[in-house]
């Protein structure tokens, strides 16, 4: 398990207009890990993911990647350094088959004709890798997929990019227990890859399942980010809902401002 982690945000804020979103957040995710970004609606996950994929710029603060600053201005930066996120509404088009969908916008050619061979098996051997199982065909149009199944699509589209950090927006939100169990299970094998993986989720089951960090987020602030196997359910709870755990936590003393609705 790497000590450095693959991103390093340091001291991060964030506005939108009058309303400072993000305050100071600190934030790392480590190779081979699972980090569970976690807070109530309003707390800032979504910006601070926004932020790592580069569709916010911050105000100020340092983005760190292997240790060394460097400026991520668009998703194309962050994709460049190996940053995939998953967004809740997952952005596959139904129309397409599984193939077409992991290609979009990145379609490899033979000549002036697309290469479906190559981008055919590239995208059975990525889904062989995370032992996916669960697709009949890799030709299935998308509108024929079960939910989990069209995470698990998601989920290898941003896999197959030579990706070293994957961020995925709450993904068994709208599954059932079974296919939750699938889409966990394909979390964990990402890191066990070797993979910096970032969940997003509000599910404190599924969070203390499969992660071995915990991030908590609460009014824009960092609450604390602690080891799993060193917290409970209930101190993340009180870290979500709160700020503070005891003694962990922000200090008692902070000033912690009212977040604004954009602030999810």
């Amino acid at each position: 398990m790497s000590v450095t982690p693959v991103l390093d945000l340091r001291g991060i804020d964030k506005s939108f207009g009058p309303v400072k979103v993000l305050h100071d957040v600190d934030f790392s995710a480590r190779p081979g890990e699972v980090t569970a970004l976690v807070g109530d609606n309003g707390a800032g996950k979504t910006t601070l993911v926004k932020c790592i994929g580069g569709v916010h710029p911050f105000d100020s603060g340092r983005f760190l990647w292997d240790g060394r600053p460097v400026r991520v201005d668009s998703p194309r930066d962050a994709a460049s350094l190996g940053i995939e996120v998953v967004h809740q509404d997952l952005a596959l088009c139904e129309n397409l088959d599984i193939v077409q969908n992991m290609f979009l916008g990145r379609e490899r050619r033979c000549g002036p004709v697309l290469d479906e061979a190559a981008m055919e098996e590239l995208a059975i051997r990525t889904l062989s890798s995370l032992s996916v199982r669960s697709l009949r065909s890799v030709r299935q149009r998308v509108s024929a997929l079960s939910g989990g199944q069209r995470q698990t699509v998601a989920i290898a589209r941003a896999v197959l990019w030579d990706s070293r950090l994957v961020v995925l927006d709450e993904p068994a939100a709208a599954l059932g227990v079974a296919q939750t169990q699938q889409v966990l299970e394909l979390v964990r094998r990402l890191a066990d890859q070797g993979l910096a993986v970032v969940l997003i989720s509000h599910n404190m089951n599924d969070v203390f399942a499969v992660s071995d960090r915990i991030a908590a987020l609460y009014l824009g602030r960092m609450a604390a980010q602690v080891r799993t196997a060193d917290v409970t359910h209930a101190q993340v709870v009180e870290l979500i809902t709160s700020g503070r755990s005891g003694d962990l936590g922000l200090p008692r003393e902070a000033g912690v401002p009212a977040a604004g609705p954009s602030a999810s």
